[in-house]
């Protein structure tokens, strides 16, 4: 993540939970992150991980892609490639595209490439205010949705079910890219 970027998300995250007058005490209830922690993030002193912002943009009530789009600056109607906040994890080398113009509808795009070996974990209430479509592009993924487990390959296509804890593994020895299709709902599920 680009210096600007992560101080971009630092603002960000802290503009969002005081729109939502929200202390850090009651992000910290809702998000399962400690006040520490999300100090840490709004202070850019925390270089924060996929999960950490996957569980705080849930609690805000933003997808992780709206998070990173306000962080990058305004909506518009074209997102060329070079253009697209391209967002990687610090823990996992897991790498995240915002396909999509941002702030343009609630329906987003967004392309990931997830590194040999690699295992991003998200919670379900990440999925709470989301429908999600995941499409793989190239490689191999393990999608663990709850009690269930999906073994993907190129060109599968999954709909999620209702909100669970869900895991993407990459257990070969080959990046898998994937695209994700979220469609916001107006309130959570």
């Amino acid at each position: 993540m680009t210096e600007d970027l992560s101080k971009a998300l630092a603002s960000t995250v802290r503009a969002a939970r005081e729109e939502r007058g929200l202390t850090l005490a009651a992000l910290a209830d809702i998000s399962g992150v400690s006040r520490a922690m999300i100090s840490k993030v709004e202070h850019g002193d925390a270089q924060p991980t996929a999960a950490l912002l996957a569980r705080l943009s849930g609690a805000l009530g933003l997808t992780l892609s709206e998070l990173i789009a306000r962080a990058e600056g305004g909506a518009v109607q074209l997102a060329r490639r070079d253009d697209q906040p391209v967002w990687t994890d610090p823990e996992t080398g897991y790498v995240r595209r915002a396909v999509s113009p941002p702030g343009s509808t609630a329906l987003e795009l967004v392309e990931v490439e997830l590194p040999p070996g690699a295992e991003v974990a998200y919670p379900a209430q990440t999925y709470r205010f989301i429908n999600q479509q995941i499409w793989i592009l190239s490689g191999h993924l393990r999608f663990v949705e709850g009690e269930q487990v999906h073994e993907l390959d190129a060109g599968d296509c999954l709909q999620l079910g209702p909100p669970a804890d869900c895991v993407f593994v990459n257990p070969t020895t080959a990046p898998c890219r994937y695209l994700v299709v979220l469609d916001k709902l107006t309130g959570p599920r």
